[in-house]
């Protein structure tokens, strides 16, 4: 009797060895690890600036829809706004930007329910005002694994998802590290972040600030040269028509001024815009 020929295995070569043996990862949780308090970080130390790396030039969509951005990152209604607003329908599922551990999953103030991932490069992705949660604290994620489903709980006006992306505490904005579009590209493997990109103040919610990553050390220091100018407050101007046409934040132009928001401007008046 012929015994049967042996089984072939025959493995594909385009499957990465990363796909077959789980990835050596880093222990995220050993230092500043709270599953209770929003922010761990309070007594860390943060060099500006800030060295950032991605293993992937794409990220997994927060939504499984068109990203409609309602408020971003920057000054609103006198207020730092340390995130940006995606537009969704109450029960729309969300899922996870990157491969992560699930620090917390619970109600917080203002946020509601809220999902918070460490990723393995240092970042965390804050998902807020959800309606129900998908993942439990200290689960293993992956990316693009669902989290729970979008809402309007805690401090809302309607359904959204506000996104906070943070480094060790500290907000940056979301749109300075990733195009918010159909491609959900991360704007470099390597990018250097300088305080302007974590400061709301230099920022309007109402658009989209002037993106110019730096993706090289000599880049980011370069970039910290302020470059001041002297604008001539003309007949009918405001603050607002100032901060528009030049690009800058009112709160900027109060702060370098030494003025407030609610000061009476002149015609013929200098005012230093700092960028």
């Amino acid at each position: 009797m012929s015994l049967p020929d042996p089984i072939k295995i025959e493995i594909n070569n385009d499957i990465s060895i990363d796909s077959i043996v789980k990835k050596e990862r880093p222990d995220i949780t050993s230092k500043y690890w709270s599953n209770t308090v929003y922010n761990p970080y309070k007594n860390a130390t943060i060099k500006f600036p800030l060295k950032l790396e991605f293993e992937d030039s794409t990220y997994s969509s927060p939504i499984r829809k068109k990203k409609v951005v309602t408020s971003r990152y920057g000054w609103r209604r006198g207020r730092a706004h340390e995130g940006i607003d995606i537009d969704l329908v109450t029960g729309d599922s969300l899922f996870a930007m990157f491969d992560g551990i699930v620090r917390m999953s619970r109600y917080t103030s203002g946020h509601g329910r809220t999902v918070v991932v460490r990723h393995y490069n240092g970042l965390e992705t804050v998902y807020a005002h959800l309606s129900k949660y998908g993942v439990k604290e200290n689960d293993t994620i992956l990316k693009g694994e669902y989290i729970g489903k979008g809402g309007a709980s805690g401090n809302a006006r309607g359904s959204h998802l506000h996104l906070v992306i943070k480094h060790k505490g500290i907000a940056l904005n979301p749109e300075y590290l990733f195009k918010f579009d159909s491609e959900n590209k991360v704007r470099g493997k390597e990018l250097w972040v300088t305080k302007k990109w974590t400061q709301p103040m230099f920022h309007s919610s109402k658009k989209q600030s002037k993106i110019k990553p730096l993706f090289t050390e000599e880049e980011a220091i370069a970039s910290l040269i302020k470059k001041r100018s002297i604008y001539v407050v003309r007949p009918g101007d405001t603050l607002y028509q100032i901060s528009r046409n030049n690009d800058v934040s009112i709160a900027a132009i109060c702060k370098v001024n030494h003025i407030r928001k609610t000061s009476v401007i002149r015609v013929g008046q200098k005012l230093f815009i700092e960028k």
